[in-house]
């Protein structure tokens, strides 16, 4: 198949991860930057206009609204933080779920066309810059700062020879590492999916405009492999806001616990 393609005059060259670094628009600003305010823009609206006329028998918009409210509560904060702490961070996890839902959708919008969570800085900067400190926040104030080191970093039940090996451990990945994998797993996925979409694409239309004969003809299984793709990713970008979301309250349900 090569060869044929190559036959055609022009070599293929594959989308690598330079595709993603987008020139500045004007002065600094990119377009993942103007994405992400967008998107606030967009929740917001969408919260601001679903709710401004509540009413007991609800709408198709109210009753949206109240199904994301009812899952982020309940489905996600109320399972892993408990009964008793959950109630006043269901705003940061709704929160979190929907920017980054609607940020990952940026990729499959025809224009935009970009999941701004493909760029690592933003998944990094919402686990390092807010859910990091949140849950060590919680965490401390509810235990005191000894008492929490002391759950986070020497968890009971281990003889005590264990811990010279083990609180090393437990203070690298809670201090440092879960951050970093929590912003990693959204990352990857939008990257991997949103480059595997761009290489079938661009294949397809290599071998539609350059290919010849039966080589042509190939270009529709790209063009269906681009598609399925697609379908795919949209499913993962789902899960991914949800598991972003999900592990963020499962910190914050961890740091709150008596024991770990």
């Amino acid at each position: 198949m090569g060869a044929l393609v190559l036959a055609a005059g022009d070599e293929f060259t594959p989308p690598t991860a330079e595709a993603f670094n987008l020139p500045a628009i004007f002065g600094w600003v990119t377009k993942p930057m103007l994405l992400a305010v967008l998107s606030v823009v967009i929740i917001v609206a969408f919260f601001l206009l679903t709710t401004r006329k509540m009413s007991v028998v609800p709408g198709k918009g109210q009753f949206l609204v109240e199904s994301l409210y009812d899952f982020g509560r309940n489905n996600i904060a109320r399972e892993q933080i408990g009964a008793a702490d959950f109630l006043r961070f269901v705003p940061l996890v709704l929160s979190l779920f929907t920017f980054i839902l609607v940020n990952n959708l940026f990729g499959l919008v025809p224009v935009l066309q970009f999941p701004t969570m493909s760029h690592i800085g933003f998944p990094l900067a919402l686990s390092v810059l807010v859910v990091y400190p949140v849950y060590h926040y919680a965490g401390i104030r509810k235990h005191g700062l000894r008492k929490y080191l002391r759950l986070q970093l020497a968890p009971p039940g281990a003889p005590k020879f264990v811990y010279i090996l083990l609180s090393p451990i437990e203070f690298f990945t809670k201090f440092f590492m879960n951050p970093i994998t929590l912003a990693i797993r959204v990352f990857a996925a939008m990257f991997a999916g949103h480059l595997l979409i761009m290489l079938f694409a661009m294949s397809a239309e290599y071998l539609l405009l350059h290919g010849e004969g039966l080589v042509k003809a190939v270009s529709a299984f790209s063009f269906a492999g681009a598609l399925a793709i697609t379908f795919i990713e949209a499913l993962v970008m789902v899960i991914q806001a949800f598991i972003f979301a999900l592990l963020s309250a499962n910190y914050i349900g961890a740091a709150l616990a008596e024991e770990h």
